[in-house]
């Protein structure tokens, strides 16, 4: 239940940047907030809205499922979406929202390349994470934190690709809603074929 309501926010996000036309500066969406709209990015504009709404309801509604609290992630990707979002917003520029899912992976990789200098027990994040699951050396967990710090440098590299290089951003919203979600679920695939030797057994 909690997986499917992130997802949420992001077809509504998807719906609204297909459905609307980039010159409507009539959307209801758009003069709920009092905005004038910009010349022809108010599909952009109106996802954006629908995207901030729709993130403060899921995460209200998590945080309440969730005992009155968040985890560390959905706290960075909530800030990070209100802000990104907020600043496109304010100035009618789509170029802050595209960039938001970029640094956003950086941020990400980030945390896993730093993780091992931080905490009691000083261990990479991917072991904190999947250290009941897999049995490795602490070269293997090592290897596979930086694999995972490389796989959300490649996200954002991709991000940057589809937003502002590749046929200026026509396809940035399907990569927004699902593209960076194959690549993720795929390396997670990749990651469980490769390890499938190294699973704790049952017992363990």
């Amino acid at each position: 239940m909690k997986a499917l309501l992130d997802f949420v926010p992001l077809i509504i996000f998807f719906y609204l940047y297909k459905t609307v036309e980039p010159d409507d500066t009539q959307h209801p969406l758009l003069q709920l907030i009092g905005s004038a709209g910009g010349v022809d990015n108010n599909n952009i504009l109106v996802a954006t809205t629908g995207l901030i709404i729709s993130m403060l309801v899921v995460y209200g509604t998590l945080f309440v499922m969730q005992k009155f609290r968040l985890d560390k992630q959905q706290w960075i990707v909530l800030f990070m979406t209100v802000i990104f979002g907020g600043i496109t917003l304010m100035l009618s520029d789509d170029f802050y929202i595209r960039l938001k899912a970029a640094i956003l992976n950086l941020v990400f990789a980030g945390a896993f390349l730093l993780s091992p200098f931080f905490g009691k027990e000083r261990k990479p994040l991917i072991q904190r994470l999947f250290g009941p699951i897999f049995n490795l050396t602490e070269k293997g967990w090592k290897n596979l934190n930086f694999a995972w710090a490389a796989m959300f440098v490649v996200m954002a590299c991709l991000h940057i690709f589809f937003a502002f290089i590749w046929m200026n951003g026509k396809y940035w919203g399907e990569f927004t809603a699902f593209g960076d979600m194959i690549v993720m679920f795929s390396f997670i695939i990749i990651q469980f074929i490769v390890l499938r030797k190294h699973f704790k057994s049952p017992e363990a």
